[in-house]
């Protein structure tokens, strides 16, 4: 009993230290602002890293005059995406509009929680992150309900937190509404996955296609407007996925069934140049302000035809 009752202000101690950071890409960013109810957004948007590097929140704000956040989450399928959302609409008002950015990954649900660090302040007695996230290899039973199990053997994260503790130092902001430009050129990454591997098919994941339908079907209930964006793809990434066309045929089924916009950004012109994206899926910084202002140009017209 004295264990565990020193348990509990360590672990808080911890885990308010770690919320300071800027750590994981400023994942930890997002989740505060969620959970200080610092979110106003009439329009918000979901994704993956492809949502938090393309979509610039200024720039769509400026064009089409409402407040704008960015969920993006690195790494992380509809799944987490999802995830995401239920906090956030717990903790803040629902939005009015939500940018949905998919691609050939959204469906397709990884094995390992990439960035589990992002969940460690936050998922002690949390029903939703321990529902969402206990499907990957990642997290144990007791690491959701006992204090400080989950941090046993996170030694870099509690010195990083023992040692924001001492600091006086500010720290500069990771993202910005949620969002973070790669001022980067493109690197070789693509170039190497095509020596290990011909093509690549994309694996749909059964319980991440249900849960994307029964999210767009509640936000039709409660009058939610959902922009399907199917972000820009380098051409010659497009060209590497065999079975690119059956997951784009998949989004625009589901934008039909619900009565939702859907925008494929995948023929853009963008796409045939290699001097705006950092590798074959990502735009990097220039792009994506090319990007969102040929975005909010689509939106704007598409708001003002209502």
């Amino acid at each position: 009993m004295p264990l565990l009752l020193l348990a509990y202000p360590l672990d808080a101690f911890i885990s308010n230290n770690l919320k300071k950071t800027n750590d994981v890409f400023g994942e930890y960013e997002v989740w505060n602002d969620i959970y200080n109810n610092k979110i106003n957004a009439e329009m918000v948007v979901y994704g993956s890293s492809r949502a938090w590097v393309e979509f610039n929140p200024k720039i769509l704000e400026d064009s089409l005059n409402v407040k704008i956040y960015n969920f993006g989450i690195d790494g992380h399928n509809f799944w987490l995406q999802y995830l995401r959302h239920l906090e956030y609409i717990k903790h803040n008002k629902l939005p009015k509009e939500i940018i949905l950015a998919v691609d050939i990954y959204s469906l397709q649900k990884r094995d390992n929680l990439y960035l589990h660090q992002q969940f460690l302040p936050y998922m002690l007695g949390n029903y939703n992150i321990e529902k969402y996230t206990k499907s990957y290899k990642g997290f144990r039973f007791f690491d959701y309900k006992i204090p400080l199990i989950r941090y046993f053997g996170e030694s870099t994260v509690i010195k990083k937190a023992f040692k924001t503790s001492m600091s006086n130092k500010i720290i500069t902001p990771f993202r910005i509404n949620g969002y973070k430009g790669i001022d980067n050129k493109w690197t070789n990454e693509f170039e190497l996955a095509k020596t290990k591997m011909k093509n690549y098919n994309a694996i749909l994941d059964s319980a991440s296609v249900e849960l994307f339908d029964k999210f767009l079907l509640e936000c039709n209930k409660k009058r939610i407007n959902v922009y399907l964006v199917y972000t820009p793809e380098y051409i010659e990434g497009q060209k590497f996925i065999n079975n690119r066309e059956e997951i784009i045929q998949l989004f625009i089924k589901y934008a039909k069934k619900y009565d939702m916009t859907y925008l494929d950004y995948s023929k853009d012109s963008i796409c045939y140049n290699k001097d705006y994206f950092y590798n074959a899926t990502h735009l990097n910084k220039n792009g994506s302000e090319i990007f969102s202002k040929n975005l909010s140009s689509d939106l704007l017209k598409i708001t003002r035809s209502f």
